[in-house]
């Protein structure tokens, strides 16, 4: 009996356990984003060289038997330059879409988007597929700070059209109160360290 009540101890959690696990964890932005991208279904891939964008952006296209993909960004398009992808200049439905982003939002896992990356479109509108090229510097604590960023980046000329996309799963059950109007997609992001 003594030797079952030992065990049955061993397994139960301590006063000090308890008190621990019940104090708020400060994560860097870093690891906040990352936390909550993957709880989303995100996947990302980092890279703290160019040449290890460019890679990875292959496997991507390789993996999902990708032929073409939307840009429009000159940036972006030197880095498909060295792939053997057809590069669509306008958005299709189900043609993948490779954009850079405004911001990667830390608490949320949210990638913050404007006019300048998907024009006049609805996230609802376009592909289901997206690789999103960030850098480390783009990342804020929160929306606010990421509206802030862009208020200060494009002084007199705010980009319309803000949104997240909040979801990297496509999920078939429409939520009643987002009915087509779902900002789900199925996202790889390419996170390029640049501090």
């Amino acid at each position: 009996m003594n030797f079952l009540r030992k065990l049955f101890r061993s397994f139960q959690e301590s006063d000090k356990d308890k008190q621990i696990n019940k104090q708020p964890v400060n994560l860097s932005l870093d690891d906040s984003f990352v936390h909550h991208f993957i709880n989303k279904g995100g996947k990302f891939l980092y890279s703290t060289k160019i040449d290890e964008v460019t890679v990875n952006l292959n496997h991507i296209l390789v993996e999902n038997n990708w032929n073409e993909v939307v840009c429009n960004d000159f940036d972006l398009l030197t880095l498909l330059k060295k792939t053997k992808v057809k590069v669509v200049p306008t958005f299709k439905t189900g043609i993948p879409v490779f954009i850079p982003c405004e911001h990667l939002i830390a608490n949320s896992g949210e990638i913050l988007l404007s006019s300048n990356q998907i024009g006049g479109n609805k996230l609802p509108s376009l592909s289901d597929d997206f690789i999103v090229y960030a850098t480390t510097s783009q990342l804020v604590k929160n929306i606010g700070e990421g509206l802030t960023g862009i208020k200060m980046n494009f002084k007199g000329n705010i980009p319309t059209n803000i949104c997240s996309i909040k979801k990297y799963v496509i999920s078939e059950v429409d939520d009643i109160l987002s009915h087509g109007n779902s900002n789900s997609k199925n996202l790889y992001l390419l996170l390029f360290e640049d501090l």
